[in-house]
């Protein structure tokens, strides 16, 4: 059952979809555990989002797609007030040592401690965005931001959730950390959310590198580079639906 801590942004019955995904991830993992020896770990999840989410009790389910002993895909399918909401499938590949030749080309952003406590994010509604707190990195502009998420709430109360779950919790805030118009005149919610990870983030502080790109007939894209205290670990992509909000 949610609490008034995964309220989402555009509407109050809603759910914020970042708690969410990272319930079904939490999900994913403890299945991962019962049911694999260990040897594959998680590279992709894609969540598509297929209607409002609403702030009822959640029920998921997992179905395993493509069996195999390198590489295993796999569905959770959330239901949501009795409704199938979200159907998030997940990439497992096999766990080796590449140590020698690992390497990437994303940029550093500045710590959290070169960050100041504020952000556009904060000025968004919603019980999610009130229960996080957002540090700034200089240089944001329209369209393009970094900064720092944590949240001192759990994901599961009474429970320890997993800890790739604690840091995916905060990634769905992407789409409103470098906003292209004011919420107030534009809606542009995204209809999916897809993580790519090229390295196991530590940690719960979520640094988010972002872009957003609005279309010229009605698409969007936002589009961030994930870190952790030591550095990127992999990318964000969310397809978002752009409208203007009906005037009164």
């Amino acid at each position: 059952m949610p609490t008034a801590h995964a309220g989402g942004a555009w509407r109050d019955d809603e759910l914020h979809l970042a708690p969410v995904a990272g319930l079904v991830i939490h999900h994913l993992e403890r299945w991962r555990e019962q049911n694999l020896d260990g040897s594959l770990i998680f590279s992709r999840f894609t969540f598509e989002v297929l209607g409002q989410i609403a702030r009822e009790e959640i029920s998921i389910s997992t179905e395993v797609v493509r069996p195999g002993r390198t590489i295993e895909l796999v569905e959770a399918t959330a239901v949501i007030g009795g409704r199938v909401t979200i159907r998030a499938r997940a990439w497992l590949l096999q766990k080796s040592d590449t140590a020698d030749v690992a390497g990437h080309e994303f940029a550093a952003m500045p710590s959290i401690d070169e960050c100041a406590e504020d952000s556009t994010l904060m000025e968004w509604p919603g019980g999610f965005i009130a229960s996080i707190t957002a540090h700034q990195a200089p240089g944001r502009r329209p369209g393009r931001a970094r900064a720092w998420i944590v949240s001192e709430h759990a994901l599961v109360e009474g429970e320890a959730a997993q800890p790739l779950a604690e840091y995916t919790k905060l990634l769905d805030t992407a789409n409103g950390v470098a906003v292209r118009q004011e919420p107030t005149d534009w809606m542009f919610p995204n209809v999916d959310l897809t993580l790519h990870f090229f390295a196991e983030p530590s940690g719960t502080a979520v640094g988010l590198d972002t872009r957003v790109a609005f279309g010229s007939q009605g698409v969007g894209l936002t589009n961030s580079v994930m870190h952790d205290a030591n550095g990127p670990v992999g990318t964000i992509m969310q397809s978002t639906t752009l409208r203007r909000v009906p005037k009164a």
